[in-house]
């Protein structure tokens, strides 16, 4: 395994490591819960599954602008990485509930910080999108 230069290293820089593979090529655990975490809407799921469990026409309500295939894609994505349960009762119609998991609610507070970090800086970003300009066009001469 390569030594890592730096004495602070990061989770990332140390899963990334490995003689047989290049940096950033081997699996990481932080960038694959990443993956499934930051898609557009798991986040607004998991917050809106607190603090109480909720039905999937519920969710819909509360999340507005999402399709009833992506809600239950999202769902069903949650419920494989254990952030939430999904219970059927036997009833008729059947009743269907969704509510955090003890993982579930240990990730709200890490991912309201980060929440409250993109709210607090959105500003500063869509700033600094339009104020970039790609090394190739700051040389093209004008015509």
């Amino acid at each position: 395994m390569p030594k890592i230069s730096s004495s602070k290293t990061s989770p990332l820089s140390v899963h990334s490591a490995s003689a047989n593979e290049p940096p950033f090529e081997q699996p990481c655990p932080i960038r694959d819960v990443l993956n499934r975490i930051g898609d557009q809407w798991s986040l607004l799921v998991l917050e809106t599954l607190y603090p109480e469990k909720k039905r999937f026409n519920e969710l819909m309500r509360e999340i507005g602008d999402i399709s009833k295939q992506m809600l239950s894609r999202t769902l069903k994505k949650l419920e494989q990485d254990g952030f939430i349960t999904r219970e059927v009762y036997p009833e008729i119609p059947p009743r269907v509930e969704y509510e955090l998991t003890p993982l579930g609610h240990s990730f709200l507070k890490p991912m309201r910080t980060l929440v409250g970090w993109a709210d607090d800086h959105h500003r500063d970003i869509v700033n600094a999108r339009q104020r970039y300009q790609p090394a190739e066009r700051q040389w093209q001469q004008p015509k």
